[in-house]
């Protein structure tokens, strides 16, 4: 068995924990995020989780796993079934995903220049501060200088999401990228 030890994390958004254990889960920006049962198909650690009565949302990253809670109800009384959940399945090494990965998901040879400073920028100043928080930001399209993004984890319905959007990055990437940037919006929000 696999020595497994998993800490609680809170963030931003009162509804999501990062439940942070003592190892990678995946490689360096890659991530899983499941709104609903029906999206974990190729995942059956979050299937477990969605079982759970109040779990509404599961998201993998590097090394943590971010649930989110029905707004209802209170950490204290979902916590340890998250945790009895999540430290058997990790203990025996049980796959976290049913699919392989066969490229970097950031970066794709074909993208234009300023599409690449974008990516650039974004793993580089703001997936490290937006996965601290138990999310991560993608990039979904740049087109006519507007960026949009994807928001995925703790980030999702987060009450401070909008702030960090406009406040964060896309003060960020207008000073970055004057030329080209006009303006950074979340897809799915």
């Amino acid at each position: 068995m696999r020595a497994v030890n998993i800490y609680m994390e809170a963030n931003p958004n009162p509804n999501s924990m990062k439940f942070v254990v003592n190892f990678m889960l995946l490689q360096d920006g890659v991530s899983f995020d499941y709104p609903n049962v029906e999206a974990a198909a190729d995942s059956p650690l979050a299937q477990e989780l969605f079982k759970i009565e109040g779990v509404e949302r599961v998201f993998y990253m590097s090394n943590f796993i971010t649930v989110t809670k029905q707004a209802d109800l209170e950490w204290i009384e979902l916590q340890e079934a998250v945790k009895a959940v999540i430290k058997p399945y990790l203990e025996n090494d049980k796959p976290l995903i049913l699919q392989e990965l066969d490229k970097d998901p950031l970066f794709d040879e074909n993208d234009t220049e300023v599409v690449k400073q974008i990516k650039g920028i974004l793993d580089e100043y703001i997936r490290p501060a937006v996965e601290q928080d138990g999310g991560a930001i993608g990039f979904a399209s740049f087109q006519d200088g507007v960026v949009k993004v994807s928001l995925q984890g703790s980030c999702s319905g987060c009450p401070s999401s909008t702030v960090t959007l406009k406040a964060g990055i896309e003060n960020l990437l207008k000073r970055m990228l004057p030329n080209d940037v006009t303006e950074v919006v979340a897809e799915g929000v």
